[in-house]
C-alpha cells in the first residue's frame, strides 16, 4: 500500500514507520491515524518483522493532534465518529513490540501516541507534554490515563492543568521514557534495542509484552498469578529447550519460535 503521511521500511526484521507530515510537525490527523493503524496491522501480520519502531523528525516525533481537522467538530461528530477510537484501539492490538523513538516535540495526541508503544527512546532535544488545557478541551487518547500510571498523579495533574512541557532528564526521571540518547544517536540506539529484541523468541516476546501490560489491568496477585502460569507454559516451548541448552552450552541460542 503506498502512503501519503507515513514512510514504511522494513529491513532486518524491524519494521521502522516514520511519521511524515514536515508541514504540520507531524500532527495526528485522521489521514496519518488510519495510515499508521493499517501499517501496524501489516507488521503484525508479516512474519518477517520481529520488532516495530515508530518515529518522526528531529523536529518533532508529533507536535499534537491536528486541531485544524478538528477545531469545527461538534460533540456529535466527534462522538458518533469515536474519533481516534478504531485507530488507538488496533494499535493496542498489535502483539509485537513496539519502540518510539522521539526526538523534539512530543505533545498532547503525540505524547499519547508514545505512550500507547512498549517503550520509548529520547534524545536528549525530546519535550513531552498534554497542552490540551490551553485549548479549552482534555487529552483523548490516554494523556489522564497511561501518564498518571507512568509518572504517577502529581506529575500528571501539573502536566494536564497547566500545560507545561517536561524535558528529556525529566521524563527519564520520572519514568516516562527507558533512556536518553543525544540527538544524532537516536535511531541507531532505538535500531540497535529493535535488533536484540528481534533476536529473541517470538513467542517469548509476545508473553513479556502481554504479562507487562496486565499489571495495569489487575491485581497484584493476579498479575503475579497471570505472570506464573505464563512462565509455566513456555516449558512447552522448544524455544526454552533451545534457550536453556544454548546457556549450559555457552554459545547463541538459535530460536525457531516454536
Amino acid at each position: 500500500m503506498a502512503y501519503e503521511t507515513i514512510i514504511v521500511d522494513v529491513e532486518d526484521h524491524i519494521a521502522l514507520v516514520k511519521l511524515n507530515r514536515p508541514d504540520a510537525m507531524n500532527a495526528l490527523n485522521a489521514e496519518l491515524m488510519s495510515e499508521l493503524a493499517h501499517a501496524l496491522a501489516d507488521a503484525q501480520a508479516n512474519e518477517k518483522v520481529r520488532c516495530i519502531v515508530i518515529t518522526g523528525s528531529e523536529k518533532a516525533f508529533a507536535a499534537g493532534a491536528d486541531i485544524k481537522m478538528m477545531s469545527d467538530k461538534s460533540f456529535v461528530d466527534v462522538f458518533a465518529g469515536d474519533l481516534f477510537t478504531p485507530e488507538a484501539d488496533q494499535i493496542m492490538r498489535v502483539r509485537k513490540p513496539i519502540i518510539a523513538a522521539v526526538s523534539g516535540y512530543a505533545l498532547g495526541g503525540g505524547c499519547e501516541l508514545a505512550m500507547m508503544c512498549d517503550f520509548i527512546i529520547c534524545s536528549d532535544t525530546a519535550k513531552f507534554g498534554q497542552p490540551e488545557i490551553n485549548l479549552g478541551v482534555v487529552a483523548g487518547i490516554g494523556g489522564t490515563q497511561r501518564l498518571t500510571r507512568l509518572v504517577g498523579k502529581s506529575k500528571a495533574m501539573d502536566m494536564n492543568l497547566t500545560g507545561r512541557f517536561m524535558d528529556a532528564e525529566e521524563a527519564e526521571r520520572s519514568g516516562l521514557v527507558s533512556r536518553v540518547v543525544p540527538c544524532k544517536k537516536l535511531m541507531e540506539e532505538t535500531m540497535g534495542a529493535a535488533a536484540k529484541i528481534a533476536e529473541k523468541s517470538m513467542i517469548s516476546v509476545m508473553v513479556v509484552k502481554e504479562a507487562v501490560n496486565r499489571s495495569y489491568e489487575t491485581t497484584l496477585r493476579e498479575g503475579l498469578l497471570f505472570e506464573r502460569r505464563v512462565f509455566h507454559s513456555l516449558f512447552a516451548t522448544e524455544d526454552q529447550k533451545e534457550g536453556m541448552s544454548a546457556f549450559m552450552e555457552k554459545r547463541a541460542a538459535q530460536f525457531r519460535d516454536k
